[in-house]
């Protein structure tokens, strides 16, 4: 795939593939906030990590992660070199979204976070020094010790908080953009594409930004 189209497609298709996990991802997120002393949590991270289904599929969305962001750069590199010289052209909000023209920026903030993420967590999990919880008997991994500790921390959720900010702009363009990439669109069915776009570009950041600013409250 190495035209512009070719890089268009893979990034609307790992693109779709990344808001997939995001939304199993919350799903298991929100048990953080069972009041049960993270025993939800911690039974559900066990689980994830434990799985060999989960465990195969993990280094496949470590791929489409990595392909995503390679693709983006490679074709925000194309972009430019093939307009050295910026048109003149009407202002932004009419002929494009705030959200499009800044997927470079947003993509950027976005990446920043999962860097500082997966260093407080993903590699705490894998060789950190992690507590002990037992439950009826077994020993698990007490990971939602370590995510409150984190979220004790202001800086942290304030940037998790932008971070999430920046993904609901990511997702509002990005979604409606796959399926045009992908050829999808139908005056049918375009209008309830869009719709789906939003509620998830909206609701699934909101839900994850709600998580560090409850436990940082509690």
């Amino acid at each position: 795939m190495s035209s512009t189209i070719g890089k268009k497609v893979l990034m609307a298709l790992t693109g779709l593939f990344l808001i997939t996990f995001l939304i199993v991802h919350l799903s298991g997120n929100l048990q953080l906030l069972a009041d049960d002393g993270g025993k939800s949590f911690n039974i559900y991270a066990k689980f994830m990590t434990t799985n060999p289904f989960i465990k195969t599929t993990s280094y496949l969305l470590y791929t489409t992660f990595v392909v995503h962001i390679v693709w983006a750069l490679l074709l925000t590199v194309m972009n430019r070199s093939s307009r050295p010289v910026s048109y003149a052209v009407n202002p932004g909000n009419v002929s494009s979204s705030w959200s499009s023209r800044n997927m470079g920026i947003l993509g950027t903030v976005i990446l920043i976070f999962l860097v500082i993420h997966m260093k407080n967590f993903w590699y705490e999990m894998h060789w950190g020094d992690i507590p002990t919880a037992t439950y009826e008997g077994e020993v698990y991994n007490d990971l939602y010790a370590v995510v409150d500790f984190a979220f004790g921390n202001i800086l942290y959720v304030l940037l998790y908080t932008v971070s999430m900010l920046a993904l609901m702009f990511h997702l509002y363009h990005g979604f409606k953009s796959a399926f045009q990439t992908l050829g999808l669109n139908h005056p049918k069915y375009t209008p309830m594409i869009k719709t789906v776009g939003y509620a998830i570009a909206i609701i699934s950041p909101a839900l994850f930004a709600c998580i560090p600013i409850i436990m940082y409250l509690k």
